[in-house]
């Protein structure tokens, strides 16, 4: 019989295992981190089911003798401690796509409410004051919206305004144009966007590149007026700048379901604002989204234990373990690759050529491409991209994907060429593994090098003259930053070179900023894998 703690007390959705005599469910909802522990050694669980409420830390794994899967029910795991889960051959897996429609239909909901001031209103008048003149709204019809970031949530959202005729304008660097025309958006900067837009909704992931997007300065991009919805993560707004722009009157509102800190403090000054409307992140609270999410996981957990198929798994491939040893170092590499190209490439995402030459070819390709496309895709899209679904997501983008195979590679055992053409440029990335352990990058943009795809590092495109190495180990000297490693790639003496500098310290963006005005650097920019 297989055993199954969940701790989160609601089990509708869930009767294909509640009627299932193979398995049993042991419900202790919201244990602490001691009674957790204490529940988990004391027992031979098979599966392990949670929510947000509790932590399944290093030790609870390691006390799981008999674990072999821990699954979220819903989409963040950073309560599990993956790393261990892995080391000790448990699965983690979770359920990203159960709440696209009810976070959807919240940020519609705070639209309108945002448009016609319906809280407002209505608290009002439940003190016994009618006061319609002071909650003059505004239609949405012929308004523009701007939707930033174009995933699942982000086109659902797009798709429903268009009901309402709106213009729909949005931006994601990793969309392409042509794509966004097949769902009747027009893509644009995000100045462009910030400049045109009445009303701008977010759908990006935190991380920081998105961190603050929407700060003071930003704010003076946009429309004098605009009204801005969050429904998305927390510290993508910078909320005091929010505060300062509302009280001058340049934004005319704003509706926010998530904060930096949450639960956001009583006194938090964006409560105290009467043009704008707060939820306690309510995204994914719906009937429907649990009821969806419980029976996709009572399905994940079926599949695995009857019939040996793995769901949404964030820590593995879905491939055997003998195979996957033997091919976790490319597994690895192609990882980096593609995380490599993701922080360097420009343009919408249109195609992607892989070439395996030499003995790799003869491997499980579609693993190995899974784990670039994983790569990729995970610093740019809203939801967590795993080996299960990241084939998926990028059909979903309109992304081409096309595999090569030779048997014959000059040079090296094996060699991997990944090259991505977007709306505005190629990049190609070659990588290799010696000795069956140790990952390289050995070409990019078409020059040679020996590259570690590893920890910080500062990428130049640059002329190949006296004088910009030793401007950059100064400029890295004066910010206290140590170098690493650092190899230059060049065609010829005097013409074009690439120079990547691994360093200890991550750079500031003041830093890259500097190193860009050197003479004859074309482009530098910052890299973390």
């Amino acid at each position: 019989m297989t055993k199954i703690l969940m701790t989160y007390s609601s089990t509708e959705g869930m009767e294909k295992l509640l009627n299932n005599s193979e398995f049993k469910i042991d419900v202790h909802p919201k244990p602490s981190p001691e009674e957790y522990l204490k529940i988990v050694a004391g027992s031979d669980y098979d599966v392990l089911l949670l929510r947000s409420e509790v932590k399944v830390t290093s030790d609870i794994i390691k006390a799981g003798k008999n674990l072999k899967l821990i699954i979220r029910a819903g989409t963040g795991v950073d309560n599990i401690d993956s790393k261990t889960a892995t080391e000790y051959g448990v699965i983690v897996m979770n359920v990203p796509g159960g709440n696209t429609i009810s976070a959807c239909e919240h940020t519609i909901a705070m639209m309108l409410a945002l448009a016609r001031n319906v809280p407002q209103a209505s608290g009002l008048l439940k003190t016994g004051v009618w006061k319609k003149e002071k909650f003059l709204g505004t239609e949405l019809q012929g308004k523009t919206l701007g939707v930033v970031g174009l995933g699942r949530i982000g086109r659902e959202v797009a798709k429903r305004a268009q009901s309402f005729e709106m213009r729909i304008i949005g931006y994601d660097p990793f969309v392409s144009e042509d794509f966004a025309k097949t769902i009747n958006i027009e893509l644009k900067t995000l100045d462009e966007l910030f400049a045109e837009s009445d009303f701008i909704t977010l759908h990006v992931p935190k991380s920081d590149s998105t961190k603050y997007m929407i700060n003071s300065e930003t704010i003076k991009k946009m429309k004098e007026g605009v009204r801005i919805i969050n429904c998305a993560r927390g510290g993508i707004i910078d909320e005091i700048a929010l505060c300062e722009a509302i009280k001058s009157g340049y934004v005319k509102g704003a509706a926010i379901d998530v904060f930096e800190k949450e639960p956001a403090p009583p006194d938090h000054p964006l409560f105290k604002l009467d043009n704008v409307i707060v939820t306690p992140h309510l995204g994914a609270s719906t009937e429907e989204a649990q009821v969806k999410i419980a029976q996709e996981v009572s399905d994940m957990i079926l599949d695995f234990f009857t019939n040996n198929i793995v769901c949404n798994a964030i820590n593995m491939p879905s491939i055997d373990r003998e195979t996957y040893k033997k091919i976790k170092p490319y597994s690895d590499l192609l990882e980096k690759m593609g995380l490599l190209q993701a922080q360097l490439i420009e343009g919408g995402i249109k195609e992607i050529l892989l070439q395996y030459n030499g003995e790799i070819s003869r491997s499980n390709l579609s693993v190995l491409t899974l784990s670039y496309l994983k790569g990729l895709l995970s610093p740019i899209l809203d939801i967590k991209v795993n080996f299960v679904n990241a084939g998926l997501l990028a059909r979903e983008r309109g992304i081409k994907i096309k595999e090569i195979k030779n048997e014959q590679a000059e040079d090296f055992t094996s060699l991997i060429d990944a090259k991505v053409i977007t709306d505005s440029e190629q990049l190609n990335v070659c990588g290799t593994v010696f000795a069956d352990q140790f990952p390289r990058i050995v070409n990019l943009r078409d020059l040679d090098v020996d590259v570690r795809p590893q920890g910080c590092m500062i990428i130049l495109e640059n002329a190949d003259t006296p004088g910009i190495i030793g401007t950059v180990g100064t400029i890295l000297g004066k910010n206290k930053i140590n170098i690493a490693n650092m190899q230059v790639g060049r065609r010829q003496s005097g013409g074009d070179a690439i120079t990547i500098v691994n360093v200890d310290t991550c750079p500031s963006n003041q830093v890259i900023d500097e190193i860009n005005k050197i003479k004859g650097v074309k482009k530098a920019k910052f890299v973390q894998l």
